[in-house]
């Protein structure tokens, strides 16, 4: 089944992975446990000789979207003679596990997204035919300290783990049923990975949680002055590490941006002057509704505070239209807070019922028709805010991480300090490599730059 071009007694690893930035981690992590099995990652289904689903459930019909896909595999594993092995991991396969081993008799595991570090164990019985092949246990401490100490990573920008779960319980999510609650690991043990990404050549340390900024953690001992640390030490931290070029933090809450984590955006030259932080709705009755425990008040007084620290900083948010009970006024708020804020970025999403969630329950669900037309509305002023936003770079020198494939040959792809993608032809030599960029042309997506000429002989 493997592709014959591997190496001998190398087996085949093909991941798959949906959602957010915490599943894109977990896939990573689960190719450093399954390495010392002999595992070496390959690029499509056919030249695997396992298939991990790495799933996401937060939007409507996931599942089904999964089961699609099995469906396809299915086929795979009957043309290898039943070689081929599928699990499913992530999000999808801790909340319908059971339906999922149920339904699809292919798939030979399902685990969960802080259970992945038994794979090796579940491969085992799974070839012996003894024990379980389910896990879903909420065992985020234990998970972290199985997980192996190096990591193999590939490129100049890296994501590092340090907070797991969810415990505000907004009423539309299914986070904290999937992800358990929340957890912060170990000042000691970020630290040292955040060491060993840098070992490794990585220039940008993106530090991800499901609630990120509610990291808590004990100061290490060297520190001296004891007592317990939020996200805002710990990056004046990481900041002093040889080689961070680079940091940024994300997903937020804004319940819990804290002074110190402000005050980071004033102090620490490497932390990017970008701040996502979702708000979902400007209408405090439908924030209510959500149980976000904040106002829209609340928020605008982050977005003062934060730009009193650090003037230019940007913002991008996450919004839901169409949320049980919203009414026109109610949407007409949100547009007026997103004119109020401004923003470089943002994901804009109809509301959907997820099973289980007690939004799914309440009454005055607005109809699809009303939904799409807010929708059009509020993603309309959200591009022209993006395009804006881009415009106004025109003609700045920023300093720019390339740390992505090129599209095309001779040509550098990165990323700005606003996570704005950008393109300079006649510069692969760029790649992996923070440069400062002169941009010269702005689209609503990305900007187009070139190298500032007395840099250009430095990294030719």
């Amino acid at each position: 089944m493997a592709d014959t071009s591997q190496k001998p007694n190398t087996k085949g690893l093909y991941i798959k992975t949906y959602g957010c930035q915490m599943n894109v981690y977990d896939s990573e992590r689960m190719r450093d446990v399954l390495k010392p099995l002999g595992y070496s990652p390959v690029d499509s289904p056919e030249a695997a000789d396992l298939v991990v689903l790495n799933t996401c459930h937060i939007r409507e019909k996931a599942t089904e979207k999964v089961f699609s896909e099995l469906g396809r595999l299915r086929e795979l594993k009957q043309e290898s003679g039943g070689v081929l092995r599928i699990a499913v991991a992530g999000c999808v396969a801790q909340a319908e596990g059971e339906e999922i081993m149920r339904r699809e008799p292919a798939v030979d595991m399902v685990v969960g997204p802080q259970s992945y570090h038994r794979l090796p164990e579940m491969i085992a019985k799974l070839s012996r035919k003894t024990g379980d092949v389910l896990e879903t246990d909420f065992a985020a401490e234990e998970k972290f300290d199985a997980l192996p100490k190096t990591r193999d990573v590939d490129g100049a920008s890296a994501f590092l783990s340090v907070q797991e779960g969810c415990d505000k319980f907004c009423t539309f999510c299914v986070v904290p049923y999937t992800r358990g609650a929340e957890f912060s690991r170990g000042t000691d043990a970020i630290v040292a990975e955040a060491r060993e990404l840098t070992r490794q050549g990585v220039k940008e340390i993106v530090l991800i949680g499901q609630n990120v900024n509610a990291w808590h953690g004990a100061a290490p001992a060297h520190d001296g002055r004891g007592g317990e640390w939020g996200l805002g030490n710990l990056i004046r931290h990481i900041a002093k590490i040889g080689g961070v070029e680079r940091i940024r933090y994300t997903t937020s809450h804004p319940r819990d941006m804290a002074d110190d984590l402000i005050d980071a955006h004033r102090d620490i030259e490497q932390l990017s002057p970008f701040l996502h932080l979702p708000v979902q709705a400007g209408s405090d009755r439908i924030l209510k509704a959500m149980n976000r425990q904040h106002t829209a008040a609340d928020y605008l007084r982050i977005v003062d505070r934060a730009r009193a620290a650090r003037p230019d900083i940007a913002f991008a948010s996450d919004f839901i239209v169409g949320f049980p009970g919203e009414s026109d006024a109610d949407f007409e708020a949100t547009l007026q807070l997103v004119k109020d804020v401004g923003f470089a970025q943002a994901y804009s999403f109809k509301y959907s019922p997820r099973p289980g969630t007690p939004a799914a329950g309440m009454q005055l669900q607005v109809a699809e028709q009303v939904k799409d037309e807010r929708l059009a509305r509020l993603q309309s002023l959200l591009n022209e805010q993006a395009q804006a936003f881009n415009d106004a770079t025109i003609g700045r020198k920023l300093d720019v991480l390339f740390s992505r494939n090129p599209r095309r040959d001779g040509q550098a792809l990165g990323y700005s300090p606003y996570m704005q993608s950008v393109h300079v032809d006649g510069a692969a030599h760029l790649t992996g490599h923070m440069a400062t960029i002169e941009i010269v042309g702005a689209t609503m997506t990305s900007l187009k730059g070139r190298l500032v000429p007395a840099i250009a002989g430095a990294l030719a």
